[in-house]
């Protein structure tokens, strides 16, 4: 009995770690993009707005997969938001079931900051 427990158990860690090492292998291939957004009046949303957002998105994402909504800057005209996805053809498609304009996709190619010049 005890040699079946631990085989189980085996069992189990080994599939987790295909499980896990299958969702690395998806991440490892997202690419990050800079979405531009042209939203007449975006900087009036209020709290209330931008949460109602935020859940209609997120709730179009909990379908989706190999794609992840980082954050958003909204502005006075544009939100502008960063993702990572496999292909801009997901983000197109978040945007079209959410709702959502897209005016423009751009993919990132590096990032830097105050820690690269260290």
């Amino acid at each position: 009995m005890k040699d079946l427990k631990t085989f189980g158990t085996i069992v189990i860690v080994v599939l987790f770690g295909l499980i896990s090492g299958q969702a690395q292998e998806t991440k490892a291939k997202l690419k990050t993009y800079l979405i531009e957004r042209d939203i007449p009046k975006a900087g009036e949303f209020t709290e209330e707005e931008l949460v109602g957002i935020s859940k209609k998105s997120c709730s179009v994402l909990e379908k989706m997969t190999d794609i992840e909504w980082v954050n958003s800057y909204v502005m006075d005209e544009k939100v502008y938001c960063l993702y990572r996805a496999t292909t801009p053809k997901l983000i197109y498609q978040h945007a079209e079931d959410a709702g959502f304009p897209v005016t423009r996709i751009m993919e990132i190619g590096s990032v830097i900051g105050p820690k690269t010049a260290n």
